[in-house]
């Protein structure tokens, strides 16, 4: 029998995606969710000199619709594995759902691991969708945006999860990513072949490559804090072997080095531009 979809009783994750807040034109709105299936919801405006934006990252199936009053579009699109850009267009206005690490929105009509990585336009993949979409992007308030989304899609918003998923999911939160395949089978009681197999079949991804995401936005959440530790000690923290492993990891995933993207977030006071909602 499925296991229970995650909820907040689970170790706080916050998945970002910092390279979009720092194209926003002004503010990036972010308001969260009361279903524990869905992150948090966001909407920004492109910086007209933006430049190429990057996707890292974050475990999560993010909803993007570009509300272009000429040709508004709308795309589903699987966790990256790698820093990788993001088409987003420079004036446009976002409006943007991020469902919780690991979750499947049962309403898609793709399997997980065909999202994995990938992007899919909305409307190809939900059927009946048309409505939704007209509304969201013909409506220019974030409330309202979000309370659109909310009616159209809670229904199905959770496709189940596996026991041993659910289980497995819950440790690497809980480990913030430093945990093994070997020690997840050894704390769920299933082998590694079916724990890897069923892992991937719910999420898209491996229990390594969620593992390794994890402990990539754990650290950066991390370095948002106002009193972040030395990379010596964050490194030591979330269990790489060494700092230089660490660093390695950082910038394949975030794409700069955590002390650069530190120094950047501070210059471009990427704190200030979060709006909460």
């Amino acid at each position: 029998m499925p296991a229970a979809p995650l909820t907040r009783r689970d170790p706080a994750l916050h998945p970002e995606q910092p390279w979009f807040v720092l194209s926003a034109a002004r503010h990036y709105a972010v308001k969260a969710s009361e279903n524990p299936a869905i992150s948090h919801f966001y909407r920004f405006d492109m910086a007209p000199n933006a430049g190429m934006t990057l996707a890292i990252p974050d475990g999560c199936v993010d909803i993007l619709f570009d509300c272009d009053t000429t040709r508004p579009m709308a795309r589903v699109c699987g966790g990256t594995l790698e820093a990788r850009s993001a088409e987003l267009k420079e004036g446009h206005h976002y409006f943007g759902v991020r469902f919780a690490p690991g979750v499947m929105p049962d309403f898609l009509d793709v399997m997980a691991e065909e999202l994995a990585d990938r992007e899919f336009s909305f409307l190809d993949v939900i059927p009946g969708a048309r409505p939704a979409f007209d509304q969201i992007v013909e409506n220019g308030l974030f409330s309202r945006q979000v309370a659109l989304f909310n009616h159209y899609f809670t229904q199905r918003l959770t496709r189940p999860l596996s026991a041993v998923t659910s289980q497995s999911l819950r440790a690497i939160r809980g480990q913030r990513g430093n945990i093994r395949v070997d020690q997840l089978a050894a704390l769920t009681g299933y082998t590694s072949r079916t724990l890897q197999r069923q892992f991937r079949q719910d999420t898209g991804l491996s229990p390594k490559a969620f593992s390794r995401i994890i402990r990539c936005q754990s650290a950066l959440s991390c370095l948002h804090q106002p009193a972040s530790p030395a990379c010596s000690d964050l490194a030591l923290d979330l269990g790489f072997s060494d700092q230089s492993h660490f660093l390695r990891e950082f910038k394949k995933l975030v794409s700069t080095t955590p002390l650069d993207y530190q120094r950047r977030i501070i210059h471009e006071a990427y704190r200030e531009r979060l709006c909460y909602h």
